[in-house]
């Protein structure tokens, strides 16, 4: 338990993690992967602005609807055909649906046969809210209007006056691979959301949203996995000499490649097919705009008891002596642990559903498994995206995972009609069509037939965006090489060792950082003299003039600022003119496989395991991925720079409806050291999702490796897992209202405007802040303590009342404590830590009442057994205090005998802010209690009698 020191062979350039990893050979070519050097038409300073030489439209024909209006538009002029060909008939549809949400629809009005993808989104892919019960234009919060010629629109809110959305002075166009429409900003507005990007800012000013889901790594302002195309607008007015709070939501139901423009004025939205398909979410605070959107979308899935606790994971795990030595050194130092993960070193040539022989072999793995989950605890293995497609040259090989799914057609195919073979990790692959009719049933028997062999207890999806490292069917006539090594050295291999560090690591570990940088030094000369770089400069490829009627798909006229390797959309990814089942194009649903590969694999876990509730873990998703998975990060570093990001890609992932998030702790690419480790452990204690993941031969990172980052990580997961039905609480209201569960300062504070652009502390629910120390070196860090005028912040660590007035404070963060503030008002249920959750689930239960100025609490604890996917039997206890007593009533379901083993006693409540010491505490006004009162902390402990349990009823505790 000492801090890590570069090894000898490590400084040598020799791999210590990738020795036992599969290598296959021949390697191909880095070429591969090259596409089109593609200049991303908002960087082409000569490309033409379609608001200047495009018409626009006019509309006619207008009738008023049960739900609202429908209108023609049609095209104003002489068609532009800038990017596309115009569409010179569009059909308008506005729909008032409930008061808080309007839709306003823009599509063609002569869909040809077989083009319905190039302009609609399945319902059944991505469901679209609805007009169930049409409230029509009185009974609306909303008020459309518009002009007629040049068609514009405009969308105010009624309940507060201001115009939320505008399209006026400007032109729609509208092509078959190209949709333009503009709406202007006032100076008041705080756009968030729109992602998966990691930004500057949480707040977004002046920036360039693209969306189009990529496997790129946390490359910075770079469109990432997912596709999230939702905004939350919070604006600042004043209202009788004080500031209010108004916010709205903005959700565009288009998936494919795009890109957003926000700027101080206004936001441009231009996007590479699809439809104008709107919805508007009044709000008008934060808190209802993400409800009200996350409800339509999807509410997130009720995640079981146990995903609650810390997970251990890397990408070099070799064999199960090392996955069992994880696990036992984790019980040895008494650090909590409550699942182990793999990354690809289980598998058989790194093929699905398969597992090494050599290393992981399958009776052993199994037995292992079965004593693990004797243990209590769990296991998680990853699953790519892609399978591999075996050499028909070779009589001895065989991977019955692919010859099934041929069998039953269920592969992604080639214009011609072959299948689509791309290059992942195994080698050549295929991948799944989630359109095919054969594919779920497929995916059903591969899963149920390989849990009985590796008894695993929920999947990681990777790699859906969906990822290839080639350009086009690049294996087509080909596979008779298979096995073939990735286009790029494995992290470890010689060239590619790792020798990156966090900042500041030259100052605290100089000798080593010295070392390191002369390696990283070497290994760049010696790469760059065996393959020098290109003195050549690459032209910007010419993309074809539009020809009218035709699409070219690999590469559109508007080219989008995809981030991929020379932004050519073929980059590493299955090609554009990839085709489903259905006919499909990829182009036209790229951005969705990640999400159907989520919902199909929910399906299928449902019956891997009957009447439990699934959990997945996805990198690529889209709007209502939450109702069925959790997600993480991604790629990270292991920099304080990604640390700090980790609270913003939280925050906009509980805006996108997936509140069960975390990060790769400590960092995934390059290695981590001991303040990095120490400071990141903490800070991911409080994110819903907890663990800790890192690169192939990398510097180990496991939280006992240092003994500063154990009794770091101790501290911060005994807080976590005392807070565990706090958490599962959260989860619970999440699950049935689209609630957040971290959350902005400025959405629980919505009329504060210091809050506008806070990321670097955060909300747990309505009762809890952390304010974490961010940067290397650090030994204090500034809060901001935010006040609705009967707003206390209580230190979790003594419960004394500390700032209420709205304003910074410094306070102490030396390596190893976290600062955590409890906010007066509200109630936290909580429970006796222990190492792991079924543990903890046996220890009594204990709950802070922590006042507000005027002496009032509130709060609730939800309970079940913790895995039920249809629950049958629960208890939901609501708490009220007030300046001498708190009261507990609780409402069941079901039969609160079945559980018992959970419903253990209430041991201790702690009551925050009591200004003097009573003389008596009763429980049910007669029965007397043990008590103490801190006088320094204004802290009432109480002690109740072992028979208090949590029940149906009502009682009271008084002081």
């Amino acid at each position: 338990m000492k801090a890590q020191s570069i090894s000898a062979a490590l400084l040598a350039g020799v791999a210590t993690c990738a020795a036992e990893s599969f290598r296959a050979i021949p390697t191909l070519s880095p070429s591969v992967d090259n596409g089109e050097n593609i200049l991303p038409t908002i960087m082409n300073s000569s490309a033409i602005d379609p608001q200047t030489v495009c018409p626009g439209y006019k509309l006619m024909h207008m009738r008023q609807t049960k739900s609202g209006v429908d209108a023609r538009l049609y095209l104003a002029g002489k068609a532009c055909n800038i990017y596309g060909s115009d569409i010179d008939q569009l059909q308008l549809r506005v729909q008032y649906q409930t008061r808080d949400r309007l839709s306003v629809q823009i599509y063609p009005a002569n869909i040809p046969d077989g083009q319905e993808s190039w302009y609609k989104v399945d319902d059944d892919q991505i469901a679209r809210p609805l007009d169930r019960m049409p409230v029509g234009p009185t009974g609306s919060d909303w008020e459309f209007s518009y002009v007629e010629n040049p068609f514009s629109f405009t969308i105010k809110r009624k309940s507060t006056g201001d115009i939320v959305f505008s399209t006026k002075d400007t032109k729609l166009v509208f092509e078959n691979q190209f949709v333009e429409w503009k709406t202007s900003l006032p100076s008041n507005s705080n756009i968030y959301g729109l992602g998966d990007i990691i930004s500057a800012n949480f707040e977004l000013k002046n920036t360039n949203r693209t969306i189009y889901a990529a496997d790129i790594g946390d490359a910075p302002e770079a469109n990432l996995y997912g596709a999230h195309p939702f905004y939350l607008d919070h604006r600042y007015v004043k209202v009788n000499g004080a500031t209010k709070g108004y916010a709205h939501g903005v959700y565009s139901r288009n998936f494919h490649g795009q890109d957003i423009l926000v700027r101080e004025g206004g936001i441009t939205w231009r996007t590479i097919g699809g439809s104008i398909d709107l919805f508007f979410f009044s709000g008008p605070t934060p808190a209802k705009v993400t409800q009200s959107y996350v409800s339509e979308i999807g509410k997130p899935a009720m995640q079981q008891y146990w995903t609650f606790g810390f997970h251990q994971c890397r990408w070099g795990y070799a064999n199960i002596s090392e996955l069992d030595n994880v696990v036992k050194s984790y019980q040895r130092f008494e650090i909590p642990m409550e699942t182990i993960w793999s990354d690809i070193d289980y598998m058989d040539q790194y093929r699905d559903f398969t597992v090494d022989e050599n290393t992981y072999p399958q009776v052993e793995f199994k037995a292992w498994l079965d004593d693990l989950h004797k243990e209590h605890l769990h296991y998680i293995p990853i699953v790519d995206a892609a399978i591999y497609i075996t050499n028909p040259s070779n009589s001895s090989e065989s991977y019955p995972t692919y010859d099934r799914g041929h069998e039953l057609d269920v592969f992604m195919k080639n214009p011609d009609g072959s299948e689509y073979i791309g290059a992942v990790w195994p080698g050549y692959t295929v991948f799944p069509d989630w359109s095919a009719p054969n594919v779920q049933k497929w995916w059903d028997e591969e899963y149920i037939s390989w849990h009985k062999e590796v008894p695993f207890d929920g999947i990681w999806l990777d790699m859906n965006e969906v990822s290839s490292f080639c350009v086009g069917s690049c294996g087509s006539g080909k596979i008779n090489m298979n096995p073939v090594h990735p286009p790029f050295k494995l992290p470890g291999e010689k060239g590619s060792v790792i020798y990156s560090y966090p900042e500041g690591f030259n100052l605290t570990n100089s000798t080593e950082a010295a070392a390191a940088a002369a390696a990283s030094k070497a290994q760049d000369d010696a790469n760059n003299a065996q393959n020098p770089p290109s003195t050549v400069t690459t032209p910007y490829y010419q993309i074809p003039a539009v020809t009218p009627n035709v699409r070219n798909i690999n590469h559109p006229p508007y080219a989008i600022n995809h981030a991929q390797g020379n932004h050519d959309l073929a980059v590493h990814a299955v090609s554009p003119n990839a085709t489903h089942h259905d006919g499909t194009s990829d182009y036209d649903v790229h951005s969705l496989w990640g999400a159907l590969e989520i919902r199909a694999s929910f399906e299928t876990l449902l019956k891997v395991f009957p009447g439990k509730r699934p959990f997945l873990l996805a990198r690529s998703t889209g709007p209502g991925s939450g109702k069925y998975a959790a997600h993480w990060g991604g790629d990270n570093g292991s920099t304080f720079y990604y640390m700090r990001k980790s609270i913003q890609q939280a925050l906009n992932f509980g805006l996108f409806g997936i509140p069960f998030f975390g990060v790769d702790t400590c960092g995934f690419g390059g290695n981590s050291d001991l303040e990095l480790c120490s400071r990141w452990m903490q800070l991911s204690a409080f994110f819903t999702f907890y663990r800790n993941h890192n690169i192939l031969s990398a510097n180990s990172q496991e939280a006992y490796v240092w003994a500063d980052v154990a009794t770091a990580a101790k501290t911060a997961m005994s807080i976590r897992y005392s807070l565990l039905p706090y958490f599962y609480t959260l989860m619970y209201h999440a699950h049935k209202t689209g609630s957040t569960v971290l959350r902005a300062l400025s959405w629980e504070f919505p009329d504060d405007e210091n809050l506008i652009n806070t990321d670097s502390q955060f909300m747990v629910g309505p009762g809890l802040m952390v304010v974490p120390a961010l940067d290397q070196g650090v030994t204090n860090v500034t809060g901001y303590f935010p006040t609705d005028g009967n707003t206390v912040w209580y230190d979790w660590y003594t419960g004394a009342a500390t700032f209420s007035d709205g304003k910074n404070h410094t306070v102490d963060a030396p390596l190893g404590h976290i600062p955590v503030f409890i906010r007066g008002g509200y109630v936290l249920p909580l429970q006796k830590p222990a190492l792991t959750t079924y543990q903890a689930r046996k220890n009594p239960f204990e709950v802070i009442v922590a006042l507000d100025k005027s002496g009032k609490a509130t709060g609730n604890v939800y309970i079940d057994d913790g895995e039920s996917h249809n629950v049958k039997d629960a208890l939901f206890v609501a708490f009220r205090a007030t300046k001498n007593s708190v009261w507990f009533n609780g409402v069941s379901i079901g039969n609160l005998d079945k559980l018992k083993s959970y419903l253990t006693n209430v041991a201790s409540v702690y009551v925050l802010g009591v200004e003097t010491k009573p003389s008596a505490v009763k429980l049910s006004g007669s029965q007397n209690c043990d008590f103490e009162y801190d006088t320094q902390h204004k802290k009432l402990t109480i002690k109740l009698p072992s028979s208090f349990v949590y029940s149906k009823g009502q009682k009271e505790i008084t002081w």
